[in-house]
Order: C-alpha cells, then sequence, then structure tokens
C-alpha cells in the first residue's frame, strides 16, 4: 500500500510498501515541504508549470535527498498523453532532471533494467502508474489521462516488458497512485465515445449525469487493463487519495483551473 513518510522538515511524501520490499524505491510526492510560493506554494516538481525554475530545482533536490537519490540523476519523459514508451539505460541519466525542453521528446511512459538511474513523471490529476518484476529488476512509470488510459497505456507496459525483458506477468506488480477520483472528474460525450470504442465494458467506468455529460473513473480502468494483461488482482494496489478532494495534499490541474504545481512519481531499482 502507499504509506506517508516524512522528512523531518515538512517534506512529506508516499512509499509503495510491497515495492519496497523488493529493494525498489517506489514513491508519489505530496505538495508539502518545499519551496514554491503563491499558486505552486509547496513541493512543485514541474518545471514546465510557469513556477520559478530555480524553486522547481531546489525541490527536486529536497524530495531526492529524501529518498536517496541525486536529483542531477533523474530521468523525464516530455509527456504528452500519448501511449509511447521509452527504455531508459545508464546513458540516459540527466535527460530532463534539470531543464524541461531535455526531456525525452514524444515519452509518457519510461521503462528501465538498469541500477540506480531514478526514473520520475509528473501529475496533477493524471494517473500516475508503477510496475515493477523485481526478479528481473525491470522497473516502469506510465502517464496515463484520459487520452493514455483509452490508448492502454498500462497493458503497452507490460507487452514492452515482456518483449525486451522476457518478464512474466504472473511475477509483475503494479500500482496505481493518487489522481482525479470518479466523483470529481466529469467529462463529455466525445470522451465517452472514445472509451466505447477502447472498453468493451466502458459501463463499468462511467456514472451517467446526462445531457451528454459523466463521471469517469481512470483508476478503475487501468486496474482493469492490468488485469487484462494478466497481472494478479494481489499484485495491483491502488492509491484511494483523490487530487481534487485532498487539496490539502495535492495539486489539481481541474480544481486550480490549469495553474498549479506538479507532484511526481519516482521509481529506482
Amino acid at each position: 500500500m502507499f504509506v506517508w513518510r516524512e522528512d523531518g522538515k515538512g517534506l512529506k511524501y508516499f512509499e509503495i510498501e510491497e515495492f519496497v520490499s523488493f529493494g525498489i524505491k517506489a514513491l508519489f510526492t505530496s505538495r508539502l515541504g518545499g519551496v514554491s510560493k503563491g499558486d505552486y506554494t509547496g513541493l512543485n516538481l514541474g518545471l514546465h508549470t510557469g513556477d520559478n525554475p530555480e524553486s522547481v530545482l531546489t525541490n527536486r533536490r529536497l524530495i531526492a535527498e529524501a529518498a536517496g537519490f541525486d536529483y542531477r540523476d533523474f530521468v523525464a519523459g516530455e509527456q504528452v498523453h500519448g501511449c509511447d514508451l521509452y527504455l531508459v539505460d545508464e546513458a540516459d541519466k540527466g535527460r530532463g532532471a534539470l531543464a524541461y525542453n531535455d526531456s525525452i521528446p514524444g515519452i509518457d511512459g519510461l521503462i528501465t533494467a538498469a541500477r540506480g538511474v531514478p526514473l520520475i513523471s509528473f501529475y496533477a490529476d493524471c494517473v500516475p502508474l508503477f510496475v515493477m518484476e523485481p526478479s528481473k529488476g525491470v522497473v516502469a512509470l506510465a502517464h496515463a489521462g484520459w487520452k493514455g488510459t483509452v490508448k492502454k497505456i498500462a497493458q503497452k507496459t507490460i507487452i514492452r516488458m515482456k518483449e525486451i525483458y522476457g518478464v512474466r506477468t504472473k511475477d509483475c506488480w503494479a500500482a496505481i497512485g493518487p489522481s482525479i477520483s470518479r466523483d470529481h472528474y466529469e467529462v463529455d460525450q466525445p470522451v465517452i465515445d472514445h472509451f466505447k470504442m477502447a472498453f468493451s465494458y466502458w459501463r463499468e467506468l462511467v456514472v451517467d449525469r446526462g445531457k451528454g455529460y459523466y463521471l469517469l473513473d481512470l483508476k478503475l480502468a487501468n486496474m482493469l487493463l492490468f488485469k487484462e494483461a494478466g497481472l494478479p488482482e494481489e499484485q495491483i494496489i491502488v492509491s484511494e487519495f483523490c487530487t481534487f478532494k485532498d487539496q490539502q495534499y495535492f495539486y489539481s490541474y481541474r480544481r486550480e483551473m490549469g495553474k498549479t504545481g506538479r507532484m511526481a512519481s519516482i521509481i529506482c531499482r
């Protein structure tokens, strides 16, 4: 499960206990701690938000120190709400760590078997996906908004790990981090039309509000995608926190109408 950790200076984040038990560092940050001000107050980790870049880099250093990393080693994708994946190796260390325009372009998922290479991805309502196969030492992060979910980035991550590293799905673990919950994620008919085409069970994912509007459950959609990929349900960990509702802990793009900071998922073997 996702459990709170604190550095003693006000910085709070989650660790995923099951991942840690296999020697994999896996965490999701909150907005608590950090040096950002104004709309970004707290531990904003997104360099693409309009915040002071020096504040963001200080925040990255603080969370890296708390977790035992060097923030200059982080590897980040551009995050374009797609489903493309990138295989990270030792030579990629630092891509996107200090400047957004140095991120790996066009990428929403990162996979690595390299030891000591911390992957990082950024969120303010979208769904953070963590994957590990501990026996082969393969870890991954994927960024799944509604577009990435419809494009089944969760399953594509598992498929790529199988193709490249020969992992077995029954040995994989997945975690779905804090994100916007169904009760606060209203979408219109065109979005639901995409889900109708992608999911035969789309009705399980929505509550019809009438007049062409629906509440959409992205966490459930991604959990079912992992199950379809062959992961045992008991090896899929889902956070109950909602980034929209739990304002004291998280930034929310929807709640703040676009002007806000970013939390981060981080994983490293």
